[in-house]
Formats: C-alpha cells, structure tokens, sequence
C-alpha cells in the first residue's frame, strides 16, 4: 500500500502537468472552431443580406410600374398571352376569339 501512495505521490504532478497542457490545447482548439464558425455565418448574412436588397429592389421597380404608369396589368397579360400565341402559330396575325377557344 506504501509503494502505491508513493507511485500517485510522484506521478500526480506529471498528470496535473499533462491534464493542463491537454485542457489548454483544448481551449485553442475551440476558440479556431468558433472563429471559422463566425467568419462562414458572417459570408452567409452578407449574402443574404445582398440578396433581399436585390429582391427589394425588384419589388419596388414592379410597385412602380404598377402604380406610376396606372398600367391595365390584366390587359398587359392578355397582350403578353396574345404574343406568345401569335409566335407559336407563326402566322404573324393574331388569332381571332374562335380560333382560340378551338386551340
């Protein structure tokens, strides 16, 4: 029993000494963690925070046009339907009320 006291005697300061350099690599290690972590979400809010201006800013060109030039949009639409109709006959006229209920 006298030789195992004596053993944790003389090995206890070394394992302090390894438990602290262990603790303190530890520690290191954490604080890289967190700063890579706050870097990459700090690339991510400024891309989000970039492209809600773009979205915003499209929102506003639409509210715009809209209410500035007091556009008919539901006449915009049927004339959009229209064209594209006219490009899928190819004939260059716009078809009449007939000819698009029997398409």
């Amino acid at each position: 029993m006298g030789e195992l006291i004596g053993l944790v005697a003389v090995s206890a300061p070394f394992l302090m000494v390894l438990g602290i350099v262990w603790m303190n690599k530890q520690s290191k290690m954490e604080k890289i963690r967190i700063e890579a972590t706050a870097e990459s979400s700090a690339e991510r809010a400024a891309q989000y925070a970039s492209r809600v201006q773009q979205l915003e800013d499209r929102v506003r060109v639409l509210e715009r046009i809209v209410t500035d030039r007091g556009y008919d949009i539901a006449t915009q639409i049927e004339a959009l339907r229209d064209t594209r109709e006219v490009e899928e006959a190819g004939s260059g006229v716009p078809l009449s009320i007939e000819d698009k209920e029997r398409a």
